[in-house]
């Protein structure tokens, strides 16, 4: 068990919060000695806040950059909370203006404006120019320091301009070149110009008409883009083609990072946490989770409904309700199955709202087989158990709901990007008690007609 001591050292935090592990500050530095700064960002992200912040205390300033940098945005705010004044500000002005950009987005407005008037002159500017742009927009995670090259430039007075400046930028593997009104006129590769002869000019290697983007474009168009093309950053343009910054592939890694999370999230029926699991409370987690299971009650109402008309049916067959379990079940599935994989395919943009009727038919097809397939599986056995009459019952109902389920599977996230909602709102979980409900009266219909009841 752990006891708060009492000691006029500052640094020396001994706690009583449940999930102590450390007795001790020379605990803690036995266990920061020999560490990476990405080792103790990643192992204290899985600790308990309190334990992250005893750390946080105990890190040296020589490594607290390096660790800061390396830290999720909530372990970030923690350990500003836990540094002095002078400490923390300096720890955010030396932070990439984007970087720096993403962690002030997150602190409360009073807290960002102490931050921002304790900033010099010109990272005050260049954060502020971020700040300006609509969130989960290019602008807000474009690098405002980067290196531009012009085409007239000699190879070996390109790699002379970086060795002088590059320090400045956040990246020189990929340099803008210019013209006179800084209008983007091409790419060059650092690489091209390592490997290129002394006397070319940057106008004979760079790349013509590179691809670019806006800064209002949105952020996860602007990842796809990336790793589409295999880049290492993109330039960002204003309408008249000047040069405003870069995106580089890390931001964008940590945006479709970001969005998958969002969405798996969402498919599962929850709202994303938006930060580490355990850097948020048993209730944050709950309240993530509550609202689509109350949803989704309400919408299983459907189901009671289409129970309770076809009441006299069971009554009539009682056997009929020994099947339901393994038919909505199997509906449920198909539908998710589908779901999942149009959402995903939407991602990537593999599939487009356009293709909205190639989509439908492909699933609908799809479906059919699947539901043929496990209506031949299932035959034999419930004719053994049941009879021949439910066995071409669950059969057919197994080819209706399954092509069924995967039709509506795959409408629904469709018409959830056509309504602008995230398609991964309208996945699994919805789909599943939708289908459950359809299914249903699938299944009651064809036992009706096949019964004659």
């Amino acid at each position: 068990m752990c006891v708060r001591q009492e000691t006029d050292q500052p640094e020396a935090i001994l706690k009583t919060e449940k999930g102590c592990k450390f007795k001790s500050p020379g605990e803690i530095n036995t266990w920061l000695s020999g560490k990476t700064s990405l080792q103790i960002a990643e192992e204290s992200a899985r600790m308990e806040p309190a334990q992250q912040e005893a750390i946080f205390r105990q890190i040296n300033r020589g490594l607290s950059l390096d660790v800061f940098k390396q830290l999720n945005v909530a372990q970030q705010e923690r350990m500003l909370a836990v540094a002095d004044r002078e400490h923390a500000v300096s720890l955010v002005e030396e932070l990439d203006p984007d970087d720096r950009a993403r962690l002030l987005n997150e602190l409360p407005v009073d807290v960002v404006a102490g931050y921002l008037a304790e900033l010099s002159t010109e990272e005050r500017r260049l954060t502020n120019q971020l700040l300006s742009y609509p969130e989960e927009s290019a602008g807000r995670i474009m690098s405002p320091e980067f290196l531009t090259l012009r085409p007239a430039m000699t190879v070996v007075e390109a790699l002379d301009y970086i060795r002088k400046n590059g320090r400045k930028a956040e990246t020189v593997h990929t340099l803008p070149v210019t013209d006179e009104l800084n209008r983007l006129v091409g790419l060059c590769e650092l690489s091209d110009l390592v490997l290129g002869a002394p006397e070319r000019q940057v106008s004979e290697i760079m790349h013509k008409d590179p691809p670019s983007v806006k800064p209002h474009a949105d952020q996860e168009e602007v990842a796809r883009l990336l790793q589409a093309a295999d880049l290492l950053a993109v330039p960002v343009v204003d309408e008249d083609q000047m040069l405003l910054g870069i995106v580089t592939i890390d931001d964008a890694m940590d945006v479709l990072t970001l969005e998958e999370s969002e969405d798996l999230a969402r498919s599962g029926g929850a709202e994303p946490l938006g930060r580490p699991y355990f850097s948020v409370s048993d209730f944050r987690l709950a309240k993530s989770r509550v609202v689509w299971l109350v949803v989704l009650i309400f919408a299983a109402i459907l189901t009671v409904q289409v129970l309770n008309l076809f009441e006299s049916t069971l009554e009539t067959t009682v056997s009929l309700a020994l099947f339901i379990p393994l038919l909505i079940g199997t509906a449920g599935n198909a539908g998710a199955q589908s779901s999942t994989t149009i959402v995903r395919s939407m991602a990537v943009g593999d599939v487009q709202p356009s293709d909205f009727v190639r989509i439908i038919l492909r699933e609908g097809r799809v479906g059919f087989l699947l539901g043929a397939m496990l209506g031949l599986l299932s035959y034999l056995p419930v004719s053994l158990y049941a009879g021949h009459a439910l066995a071409q019952v669950v059969s057919l109902t197994l080819v209706s709901i399954c092509t069924l389920a995967s039709v509506v599977g795959s409408m629904m996230p469709l018409a959830a990007r056509f309504f602008g909602v995230d398609p991964a709102v309208a996945s699994a979980p919805f789909v599943t008690t939708i289908v459950d409900a359809t299914g249903l009266l699938v299944y009651f219909l064809i036992a009706k007609a096949v019964l004659n009841l």
